[in-house]
């Protein structure tokens, strides 16, 4: 199991659900809902990796909950400033 941070968002132009992993340039998948898009991310992170090994390619560590933490500090600070305006 693979603890990298993914990001899901609904895109009105693709009209469904976009998810990404940020740690692992090019990795996204779609689907209409969340959870097939969760699915589909998940199998993406596996076939990213592999081609890495494959190709001999660095591997980034997974920052998950660090990197969540700064995103939800970044939110934090950003909502206390306009909130502030």
């Amino acid at each position: 199991m693979h603890k990298y941070a993914i990001e899901i968002f609904y895109s009105e132009e693709d009209e469904g659900y976009i998810a990404v992993v940020p740690e692992l340039p090019g990795c996204s998948a779609f689907g209409g809902t969340e959870e097939e898009a969760l699915g589909e991310v998940k199998t993406a992170v596996d076939l990213w990796l592999e081609t890495a090994r494959q190709e001999r390619r660095e591997i980034p560590q997974p920052k998950g909950r660090e990197l969540l933490k700064t995103v939800m500090e970044e939110k934090t600070a950003s909502s206390g400033t306009q909130a502030g305006t």
